[in-house]
């Protein structure tokens, strides 16, 4: 019996198999990585919610000292200047900041300007 035209696919699919799970590898190294940049942004965020907060009860040293410490705890590279606000009409406390984090990984080298914002109500 003579086959016309039939080739042979072996190995076809373990290969398409081996692209896909390379990169989706590289999704996940790549996405874990860039995703810790967000996840440290929206931890300092929380916690300067938090002294946002707590503003009525607690003076401005107080509040700069646990962001700092905060941040230096979090932050690669060291911590950032914060800038407390109080004032304005109605009454409010505002916090601000601006740091920078760098994710060097193959193929891919980009910094993160990050600039974390909360506003309370005091």
């Amino acid at each position: 019996m003579v086959s016309l035209g039939r080739k042979s696919r072996s190995g076809a699919g373990r290969l398409g198999c081996l692209v896909s799970l390379a990169l989706f590898a590289a999704a996940l190294y790549y996405g874990f990585n860039i995703g810790q940049v967000y996840f440290r942004y929206y931890q300092l965020l929380d916690t300067m919610r938090t002294q946002a907060r707590l503003a009525p009860s607690l003076n401005d040293d107080v509040i700069h000292r646990r962001l700092v410490n905060q941040a230096d705890s979090l932050l690669p590279g060291g911590s950032p200047r914060f800038k407390i606000t109080r004032g304005g009409h109605p009454n409010r406390v505002i916090i601000t900041t601006e740091y920078t984090e760098e994710v060097d990984l193959p193929f891919f080298k980009h910094t993160f300007v990050l600039h974390p914002r909360t506003e309370e109500a005091l």
